[in-house]
């Protein structure tokens, strides 16, 4: 059986109509439908079905797009395998936000002009959510923040960026301590289910503050916007610019502490793409 038939019902699947998977896999939406189409003459059932301009998948496309998945997988680690040289082939990447603004632009430029071989999918997601992707094979690798627990023997991690907490406030607020602000002024946290937001958590509870929750968000972004607009102050890493331009912030550095938020890069070592990872870190 031609896999490229499976890779299209895979992607007729996951993008809903004949158009979008056209356009993910470069080919025209006739060439979809007729691929589609032999398949099921292959299979003998009938896999997917129209409603209205998007398409769903018969109980069989349902069971067969699973297994395909599978299948496809394992074809990319053997070409990944076999190939020697200069690597080529899939390099599935997860990011947290602030990675994937701060990060990973220059990374991907140099992969792309250093390996053209290598095709690069990046998935967002906060670091709690990729983290297990990639021990359970979805992801070859993560930039996502350090754990606060050691990271089993199977995986790999590399630190790239190492930011200290610092307390932002609109630049119109008074020039005062941070503990004086984070005690006085309404406060934004950052959402404590994030790896990140626990630091903060654990700085306020050292130090023995209990400020005004305000609001509580998991976006850095929206926090800085938030905090430019005078509804507030924050406690965040100072992390990779840019920031959301226009605002105008003031940074205060925290006395006497030992926080901070390490990003960087999570792997398995026995991964078929671990050689890939390696050469997209450089």
């Amino acid at each position: 059986m031609d896999t490229r038939l499976l890779d299209s019902l895979v992607a007729v699947i996951e993008k809903g109509s004949l158009t979008e998977a056209a356009q993910h896999l470069n080919l025209t939406p006739t060439a979809i439908a007729q691929r589609i189409q032999a398949l099921e003459k292959d299979i003998g059932a009938r896999l997917i079905q129209r409603a209205g301009r998007t398409v769903r998948p018969t109980p069989a496309g349902s069971e067969l797009a699973e297994r395909s998945r599978v299948i496809l997988q394992d074809i990319r680690a053997l070409r990944s395998i076999v190939t020697e040289g200069v690597p080529v082939g899939e390099l599935r990447l997860g990011a947290i936000a602030t990675a994937m603004t701060g990060l990973l632009p220059a990374l991907l430029t140099r992969c792309n002009a250093e390996f053209p071989g290598i095709d690069v999918h990046v998935t967002p997601g906060t670091s709690r959510d990729l983290y297990p992707r990639v021990l359970e094979g979805d992801l070859d690798a993560a930039f996502i923040v350090q754990p606060d627990f050691a990271l089993p023997k199977s995986c790999a991690w590399r630190t790239l960026r190492v930011e200290p907490m610092i307390v932002i406030a609109p630049a119109t607020a008074p020039q005062d301590e941070p503990h004086h602000l984070l005690s006085t002024q309404p406060f934004i946290r950052y959402d404590r289910s994030n790896w990140g937001g626990r630091l903060a958590d654990i700085y306020l509870r050292r130090a023995g503050i209990q400020p005004r929750e305000r609001f509580e968000l998991d976006s850095l972004d929206a926090i800085a916007v938030m905090v430019d607009q005078g509804l507030g102050v924050s406690l965040v890493p100072d992390w990779a610019p840019p920031w959301p331009t226009g605002l105008s912030l003031r940074k205060h550095e925290l006395p006497d502490t030992d926080l901070r938020r390490s990003l960087g890069v999570v792997w398995l070592r026995t991964s078929p793409r671990s050689r890939h990872v390696a050469a997209f870190l450089g």
